[in-house]
């Protein structure tokens, strides 16, 4: 196949069914030489919007896989964030160990590009692990399905800031919700990856008056532990650990059976994406009288951010409004739940749902 040329493809799952994502690109960039994978979940409410992923996987069979769980937690996100938006996902695959120059991400970027504008507006990208908006700029140099550029290029910059702010929202209200008190002050907080917006929360936290154990991937954090005045513990101990809520912030698929039968809190709420390593976790954790905040609903702040910003006329108190508003559905998702003896996560798909105007296929 040619580098440049897409592949539209009927994935099939092991059952025989075929997967409800509209498309499947995947390249192998004719500059960088990286196989990148761009998934579009759904259009129904409009282009999908969704992130580009740069990351170390065992394979690129695995990065493809993951690109496909994001777009489908980007469908999710933008229809209960009541945006006019798809969902979709780029993913580039890193070989375990690989470190780019700047030559080569620069030159990853424009095979992106080229990739995206090749698939005639049906998909928007956007920073998200990996990349920043410095790295959107040059995307932008090859399409103009890309957003959240920094200001000096007529961007709105990254969206840490909003996501942040929205996963807060969430916090305090899932704080309301298990133990009937906003306050933070002298909560104990687990928070697991201290990346862009991790950071944002713990620093939040700790000015707010918390008690805070944090660890990251990166031992170098550790130093940023210290002048929040948190503890530090290692990432495969993080969820063992003694607290009031658990905070992922890292990466996907955190949340395994093994994880949710050894956490000692009463709540888990965070901004990773696909949290959840099997769909059934919701209800493990609800067994286990765990409070759960859905993740799609949880971290939506960056992207509203990014599509209100990018409106003809963009208003940010609208948008800040937006963001704050977080809080007051995942209210409402603990309340449906309770009342109807449903997980937090059917609650949180059902709003996704009606905005689809039909029931979704959810892989997982």
């Amino acid at each position: 196949m040619d580098a440049h040329s897409a592949q539209n493809i009927d994935l099939l799952a092991t059952t025989g069914d075929a997967l409800p994502h509209e498309r499947l690109l995947v390249v192998k960039g004719p500059r960088s030489g990286l196989t990148m994978s761009l998934a579009v979940h759904s259009t129904t409410l409009g282009p999908a919007l969704g992130g580009c992923r740069l990351w170390h996987y065992d394979n690129w069979v695995e990065a493809v896989n993951d690109s496909l769980r994001l777009a489908e937690g980007m469908t999710l996100k933008n229809a209960a964030a009541g945006l006019n938006r798809g969902g979709g996902k780029t993913v580039i695959y890193l070989p375990t160990g690989t470190v780019l120059d700047a030559e080569q991400r620069r030159d990853a970027m424009l095979d992106l590009g080229d990739a995206i504008e090749s698939l005639g507006g049906a998909y928007m990208t956007a920073e998200d692990v990996g990349t920043s908006a410095e790295d959107m700029a040059v995307v932008a140099s090859r399409t103009a399905h890309v957003c959240g550029l920094p200001s000096a290029d007529g961007g709105v910059g990254e969206p840490s800031d909003a996501t942040a702010a929205g996963v807060y929202a969430a916090l305090l209200a899932t704080l309301d919700e298990a133990f009937d008190s906003r306050e933070v002050a002298g909560r104990h907080f687990i928070v697991l990856g201290l990346g862009h917006v991790g950071s944002l929360i713990a620093t939040r936290l700790a000015a707010a008056g918390a008690q805070l154990t944090v660890t990251d991937v990166n031992p170098a954090k550790r130093e940023f532990a210290t002048t929040l005045g948190a503890s530090w513990v290692e990432p495969d101990a993080a969820h063992r650990v003694q607290a009031d809520v658990f905070v992922p912030a890292g990466v996907g698929g955190v949340l395994t059976d093994e994880v949710i039968d050894a956490l000692r809190v009463r709540a888990v709420v965070g901004p990773a994406n696909n949290q959840l390593a099997r769909r059934d976790g919701a209800a493990r954790l609800a067994a286990r009288g765990i409070l759960w905040a859905p993740d799609f609903v949880v971290n939506a702040g960056g992207v509203i951010f990014l599509a209100m910003m990018n409106e003809e006329q963009p208003s940010i108190e609208v948008t800040n409004a937006r963001i704050e508003a977080i809080g007051e559905t995942v209210a409402h998702i603990f309340a449906d739940a309770k009342q109807r003896g449903i997980t937090t996560l059917v609650a949180a798909e059902e709003i996704a749902a009606a905005r689809l105007g039909k029931l979704i296929d959810i892989v997982r």
